[in-house]
């Protein structure tokens, strides 16, 4: 019996160091024939045709060949509400159409590789729905070819405790932007900033559930000089699927993702000489986000 119960441990083990050392890749590309301005409906029909709601689009760094469709589903919104550490980031998925020559590539942000990224060991929790969001969004492109992994990897185990070098920052390690009296407040203050603010300031998509207290907001940066005109030619415009970048309200307090964190999460081939070019990046996209959620004095 005893030696029965230590197989069976021995091949539990087994099976989730494998699962552990599985790589996913934070994109899924295909390239096809064809022009954004017609591709893009298309591509929003599909993304009805698996379920999905689209909450928003724009054109990356105000370029007309650079675009991305956000969409997510109550599948996901209520996945996502297991979490509580900022959970509902991952509860908006994003499709890239982006120019090249005379074709379009098609990618998507890897539903996965952010759904470990940002959950961790918490991923089993919601291992069933969030797999089945996985395949859905997948599917979207299965219609055009078969969809490539591209953007560097990591092994899952990676991927759920991730980040790029020592000393630098978690998941679980935010910007601390701004607290509110209430979430009433906040949200209202974001609103309203975001309305009068300045044409840098580009809102794609915004999700408040009032019920639990929370708010997602998908911001452009379009600062030519700080945003992304000026960072996305450094690290690499195939990956524009992470855009737009996010804040987030819980409660009385609006966080962000650390620049360090997030930018290494979605450019996990970026070399120390490229990170040191945008060195400035993380800091300046925290100064924009600042400018729509702090308190005047």
């Amino acid at each position: 019996m005893k030696k029965q119960v230590f197989i069976m441990v021995l091949l539990m083990s087994f099976g989730f160091s494998s699962w552990a050392q599985e790589e996913l890749s934070p994109y899924l590309g295909v390239q096809i024939p064809g022009e954004i301005n017609s591709l893009s409906q298309q591509m929003q029909d599909q993304i009805k045709t698996e379920g999905f709601q689209i909450i928003g689009q724009y054109q990356v760094a105000e370029r007309e060949d650079l675009l991305v469709i956000c969409f997510t589903n109550d599948d996901l919104k209520k996945a996502c509400e297991d979490f509580n550490d900022r959970g509902a980031l991952a509860s908006v998925l994003k499709l890239a159409l982006r120019k090249v020559n005379d074709s379009v590539e098609l990618s998507l942000l890897h539903p996965n590789y952010m759904f470990y990224a940002y959950f961790g060991d918490d991923y089993e929790i919601q291992a069933p729905a969030l797999n089945q969001i996985d395949l859905k969004a997948k599917n979207i492109l299965s219609k055009y070819g078969k969809a490539a992994p591209f953007g560097g990897s990591l092994a899952i185990k990676d991927l759920m405790k991730y980040h790029y070098k020592v000393m630098m920052p978690y998941f679980d390690d935010p910007v601390e932007l701004q607290e509110y009296a209430n979430f009433e407040e906040g949200l209202k203050h974001i609103q309203t900033k975001i309305t009068n603010s300045e044409s840098d300031i580009n809102l794609v998509y915004e999700i408040v559930d009032e019920k639990r207290q929370s708010a997602v907001f998908g911001i452009g940066l379009l600062n030519t000089e700080m945003g992304e005109p000026s960072f996305l030619p450094i690290i690499g415009e195939r990956h524009i699927a992470a855009m737009p970048y996010e804040i987030i309200l819980q409660g009385r307090n609006v966080t962000m993702l650390h620049g360090k964190y997030r930018f290494a999460l979605y450019w996990p081939e970026l070399t120390m000489g490229t990170f040191m070019k945008i060195m400035s990046t993380p800091g300046d996209v925290e100064d924009a986000m600042e400018s729509i959620t702090v308190l005047e004095d």
